[in-house]
């Protein structure tokens, strides 16, 4: 049932940490899944440096997925967009082609307070990697929820179809992802609807197949059974997987299913042919220069 346990990799980017989980060397996508990065939970005091923003940066071939337990972010892209986010909202910003955008905690900066979410990359299909870039907000409304009758279940699907729902997020390939909150004692199902499925403790500890796993901890499950959870201590949980999209390579910011068209990417950027979100053309991010060469994904 449980192909593999994956542990979070605390990385710093240069004011709070993030907890990386994709990419694994063992296991780099779950269904168009490429990247995985809990944000926090972090405290942040009023007043704290600006330097903690994420400042303008590219991508291609993929869709960026924000999604808050806590706190608020505002974006800024290359296609016009500025919106805050907040916790069960959902921003989803299609790069495809190319995008720069940046991350700003405005609100945090002016008043304190937690951040806690997470941050997906969703891989285009090949054939839609190129497609015009573009940026969606959706809300509460928007979302699909569920309680169970006990009331130790409540459940959100932030994006895909699953459970019989569907969200109202533009996706490009079939996909789920869901946020459950569960109380000690509930349990919930994970069914096979997909190939690739897999669930990411965000805060509690879960009990699945006999065995408990901890706040920080992907599950990657084989396909073709019905996963049971159980909680152990109240938790939150993210369900995640679908179709596989094929391998990918992914550098930096970039991901694709072609070497060269990273390598196309690095030029642009270096040469500065990548529009820069209106606000933010003195601050944006050099491409680092000892990169590793595209690693294939898969």
């Amino acid at each position: 049932m449980i192909d593999l346990v994956i542990d979070q990799r605390r990385k710093d980017l240069g004011g709070f940490e993030v907890g990386r989980v994709l990419p694994f060397a063992k296991r780099r996508m779950i269904g168009p899944f490429v990247f995985f990065d809990h944000m926090g939970p972090a405290e942040f005091q009023a007043g704290f440096p600006r330097s903690v923003d994420v400042r303008p940066h590219p991508h291609i071939g993929i869709s960026t997925v924000t999604y808050l337990f806590e706190g608020e972010i505002t974006h800024r892209d290359s296609v016009g967009a500025t919106q805050p986010i907040r916790p069960g909202e959902v921003n989803w910003m299609t790069a495809g082609s190319g995008i720069t955008h940046s991350e700003r905690f405005e609100t945090l900066r002016s008043g304190g307070g937690t951040m806690h979410g997470i941050q997906a990359w969703v891989a285009l299909p090949a054939e839609l990697e190129e497609t015009d870039p573009a940026f969606a907000h959706h809300g509460p409304n928007d979302l699909p929820t569920y309680e169970s009758p006990d009331g130790k279940l409540w459940a959100r699907l932030v994006a895909g179809k699953g459970w019989g729902a569907e969200a109202a997020v533009k996706t490009h390939s079939p996909m789920v992802y869901c946020h459950w909150r569960l109380k000690a004692g509930g349990r919930a199902d994970l069914p096979a609807e997909y190939p690739e499925r897999a669930a990411y403790v965000a805060q509690g500890i879960v009990e699945v197949d006999g065995r408990e796993f901890h706040a920080g901890q992907m599950l990657v499950f084989a396909p073709g059974d019905t996963v049971v959870f159980t909680a152990v201590t109240d938790a939150i949980v993210m369900l995640l997987g679908g179709e596989p999209v094929g391998p990918r390579f992914i550098e930096w910011n970039f991901v694709s299913s072609s070497k060269d068209r990273i390598e196309q990417a690095k030029a642009d950027w270096r040469a500065g042919r990548m529009k820069l979100p209106d606000a933010d053309h003195d601050e944006w991010i050099p491409l680092p220069e000892a990169a590793p060469p595209p690693n294939p994904m898969s």
